[in-house]
């Protein structure tokens, strides 16, 4: 199956205005899907409304108010689901963290991952649909300098593996997928980490960034092709700059 499968497609993709997720609604918009971003900065959606031109509309939302994702899911009810949003953790030792501080992506991106999941679930989206779930190179490889990142991550990777189940059982025909981009310093989020972690591993921060940096642009044709040719024997991958994984 190739991209100009997504021809007409609706996909809503949360996190949109910046990153990774400015990426992947770029990459959607070039396949052909009209394209709903979710972010609460109307500023930047407008700027990447203008950008990609009638194929994105804008929907200024917190994704991971459990309100919003059940608007928007019945409202557009997408082709593809690419649920991105995540909040950005600080660049800190374990100690220096509090309880709120280290929790922070458990409330944000944990939150929004099972709200729009449940959502996807409950419509239920059409048969043939796909939700893509962003986690992170740091649910395999940890990630001592961000609080509870790690484990948020990977609580996503099961979180949507445990969707594709029920997904199974209900025969509701929806694949659920999870990624997991490595550390880049492409992206803010990825910046400040690259930078403390060079500044605490040295040549260490290399080995944990996996190679060359990975860019948005890679990660969205990466979810555009998960989207548009899906393999429903695998539903995690781990993704750098080489390009995809696939994950027991």
């Amino acid at each position: 199956m190739s991209d100009s499968d997504l021809a007409g497609v609706t996909a809503v993709v949360t996190g949109a205005s910046r990153g990774f997720g400015r990426g992947i609604a770029t990459a959607l918009s070039e396949a052909g899907a009209q394209v709903v971003g979710v972010a609460r900065n109307r500023d930047a959606l407008d700027e990447l409304r203008a950008e990609l031109g009638e194929s994105f509309t804008a929907a200024v939302a917190d994704a991971a108010d459990p309100v919003a994702a059940g608007e928007l899911i019945d409202k557009y009810h997408p082709g593809v689901l690419v649920l991105n949003a995540g909040a950005t953790p600080l660049p800190r030792p374990l100690q220096q963290y509090t309880w709120q501080t280290f929790s922070r992506n458990w409330d944000v991106d944990v939150q929004h991952a099972f709200n729009w999941t449940r959502e996807a679930l409950l419509a239920p989206l059409e048969p043939g649909s796909t939700v893509v779930a962003l986690s992170s190179g740091a649910a395999l490889f940890g990630s001592p300098l961000s609080g509870g990142y790690s484990g948020a991550k990977s609580a996503i990777r099961w979180l949507t593996a445990y969707a594709a189940e029920e997904s199974a059982r209900a025969k509701l025909g929806i694949r659920f997928v999870s990624l997991l981009p490595q550390l880049t310093p492409a992206t803010a989020l990825g910046a400040v980490f690259a930078r403390a972690y060079a500044a605490t591993e040295g040549d260490g921060a290399a080995r944990r960034a996996g190679g060359p940096p990975l860019t948005p642009a890679q990660v969205g044709h990466a979810v555009t092709g998960l989207a548009a040719g899906p393999d429903p024997e695998q539903n995690a991958y781990l993704l750098g700059a080489a390009g995809l994984r696939p994950l027991p």
